[in-house]
């Protein structure tokens, strides 16, 4: 564990190994716990692992509303230039590989990029969200209602039963200072279509099969990654919105299969 100076403040990160280093950013609202299970998985693949929690997030500083996918992408960047690890690969879940892919398009230190199941936030996207409250999006109430609320809304989308899963999800939503849904609204602004074509690092795709959010994103993101070459799209039988978290050693294989087939 530690804290990396940045220009938005302390951003904390967990890692793991040595050897080429992965990067790993998390969906709202969570945090470095997404991968907790997959960073020793890296790590015994020859690989230096370090999950941060995104500024806004878990143990990193707030940040005030409205944010955006390019702020949590310039508080990234920073943490990286502040490690000087050179060459990385960036894999990200959810609002964390809208992230990736924002500090792919904008640097050419990104050596490869893993999106697992990232939303493909085009104009329709942007209009079908625009004034609605989604998923995480509760008020809080005296009565704790909000806790219930927060969990009933999640647990359509992880593995049946699994409280333990849902259990993590909420530590994390119930952070003081955090929106839960602050990290949703920021994807639902993003222009992900400006940026998709900036990619060059080559790019490993995936998304969960039970996961609803994902996987009418997969093509559509295929499509508009012009300017490199896509492995996949890879659906996960049996993948929820916890796809990390639910199948660590599948997506720490994946993830690490796929990097070590890339050229030095």
């Amino acid at each position: 564990m530690a804290y990396v100076d940045t220009g938005l403040g302390q951003i904390h990160c967990a890692e793991a190994g040595t050897g080429r280093p992965v990067m790993l950013l998390h969906q709202t609202p969570q945090s470095w716990d997404e991968f907790r299970e997959v960073l020793p998985l890296l790590a015994a693949r020859g690989h230096r692992a370090i999950a941060v929690d995104m500024p806004g997030f878990g143990n990193s500083p707030r940040l005030p509303a409205p944010q955006t996918i390019e702020q949590y992408a310039q508080g990234v960047g920073e943490f990286l230039d502040a490690l000087a690890l050179g060459p990385v690969a960036l894999v990200g879940h959810h609002t964390g590989a809208a992230v990736a892919l924002e500090l792919a398009a904008v640097r050419r230190d990104v050596r490869a990029l893993v999106l697992s199941s990232c939303p493909w936030t085009d104009a329709e996207f942007r209009a079908a969200r625009a004034g609605v409250r989604g998923v995480d999006d509760v008020d809080r109430t005296p009565d704790g209602g909000h806790l219930t609320a927060l969990w009933e809304g999640r647990r359509p989308y992880y593995p049946a039963g699994d409280v333990a899963l849902l259990d993590r999800f909420l530590a994390d939503a119930l952070r003081p200072g955090l929106d839960p849904a602050e990290g949703h609204r920021a994807c639902a602004h993003y222009r992900m279509e400006d940026r998709a074509g900036e990619v060059r690092a080559p790019v490993l795709l995936m998304a969960g099969g039970a996961d609803p959010f994902a996987l009418p994103a997969l093509a559509p993101l295929e499509a508009a990654l012009t300017a490199t070459t896509v492995r996949g799209p890879i659906v996960v039988e049996g993948g929820t919105v916890a796809l990390p978290q639910q199948k660590p050693a599948t997506v720490g294989g994946m993830i690490a299969d796929f990097l070590d087939d890339l050229p030095d």
